[in-house]
């Protein structure tokens, strides 16, 4: 079978792949030449533990090439971004708008388009109307369906082939189809179906749980720094109880899903929305909140460099999207302090105006070290870290 993945970033590339490692003629396409050209070169763009021997198999099997035009499939994945509309919290869905528009152009009867995107609800009928107004195709002639990701960076092809996968679409002979195609990769997990809007829905309801339990952890760590005890202690003897089982806090929560996608649910509803915004609020006020910390402990000694240890916005990958790491580095150089970053998976010498260095040169400096994300880099060479003046977020 021909599928064409539209966007080959961290879920379009790995889907790419494990679609060509089971039998699918895979046809990447994405915007960025850099990508396609890297790709084509026979190196990965992402950094993802163990992708990239995959990657190497499928194109030595010449069943994946990459293009910077869209080439004509029997099936078309959207895995775009869906990133906030400006300084509005509300989906920008032009990405989408523009694949959809894409498709519609090579679209022909008895073609398959999935959207892979996470959306605010009713997308994927809204996905539809274009491929059905710009093809010129009734809607009943070509199949839609929404298959959102259920992955995590880091172990994202453990996870492609064995977690649980949600297909919706309006008709069920779209669902089936879909449902095969999946079935060619995954492996272990179970393919649940229903409509595309309990899809859409569904994903952002996994994240804004995540986001929910994950504030709940912060706000308790920012009333036990009130009362000056240790908030992992609290956690650890509060989680004896049976049926508690609290998350460990963080720095915040960053990442193109749990930062974003419970606001496509608050863009909707805004009324009914009320805990998953105040989770929101109290996730992101917390790098704020760590910043007023750190600027406490230190006092006004402004001349010391400060060094965010991780400014990925989780550990052992390369995103920094919406990294709370990055809103602590600038809070604090908002105040006037030297703020550096540090990060092994990183390889840009500055990040938004953060300048990066090494491990090395921070543990042979005076640094003031945020141990902010625990890459393995970190955790293996922590003895030296507990000997520096570092606080472990």
């Amino acid at each position: 079978m021909n599928v064409s993945v539209i966007g080959l970033g961290y879920i379009g590339l790995p889907t790419a792949i494990a679609l060509a490692m089971n039998g699918s003629k895979v046809k990447g396409f994405d915007v960025s030449e850099d990508v396609v050209r890297k790709l084509n070169e026979g190196q990965i763009h992402i950094v993802e533990e163990g992708l990239q021997p995959l990657f190497e198999q499928v194109v030595r099997n010449g069943m994946f090439q990459a293009y910077d035009t869209l080439q004509e499939s029997d099936v078309y994945i959207i895995s775009v971004p869906t990133p906030f509309k400006n300084d509005e919290k509300i989906a920008d869905l032009s990405y989408v708008e523009q694949a959809a528009r894409s498709v519609a152009a090579v679209l022909k009867e008895g073609d398959l388009v999935i959207l892979e995107s996470t959306v605010p609800p009713t997308t994927t009928r809204a996905m539809t109307d274009i491929l059905e107004q710009a093809s010129g195709l009734a809607r009943d002639t070509f199949y839609t369906a929404h298959c959102p990701e259920r992955v995590m960076p880091g172990n994202i092809m453990y996870e492609m082939q064995n977690n649980d996968r949600i297909i919706g679409a309006e008709r069920e002979e779209s669902a089936l189809k879909s449902k095969a195609l999946y079935e060619t990769f995954l492996t272990n997990g179970n393919i649940f179906l229903t409509d595309d809007v309990m899809a859409e829905l569904c994903k952002l309801v996994e994240n804004s749980y995540r986001d929910v339990n994950i504030a709940f952890a912060n706000e308790l760590s920012m009333i036990c720094n009130k009362l000056r005890i240790d908030s992992g202690e609290l956690i650890q003897l509060a989680n004896r109880h049976p049926r508690v089982n609290i998350l460990s806090p963080g720095v915040g929560v960053g990442g193109h899903c749990l930062a974003v996608d419970p606001y496509f649910i608050v863009e909707r509803f805004p009324k009914e929305a009320q805990l998953i915004d105040a989770a929101r609020r109290v996730n992101t006020f917390k790098p704020h909140f760590l910043a007023e910390k750190i600027a406490g402990r230190l006092e006004t000694s402004k001349d010391r460099p400060i060094t965010i240890l991780g400014m990925s916005y989780k550990p052992d990958i390369d995103d920094f999207r919406e990294s709370p790491s990055l809103v602590l580095a600038k809070d604090l150089q908002d105040r006037g302090y030297l703020v550096r970053g540090c990060d092994p998976n990183i390889k840009e010498e500055a990040i938004e105006g953060i300048p990066m260095v090494s491990l090395e040169q921070v543990l042979s400096g005076p640094d003031f070290l945020v141990l902010a994300q625990r890459h393995k880099e970190f955790i293996e060479r922590r003895q030296e870290l507990e000997a520096a003046d570092c606080l472990c977020v």
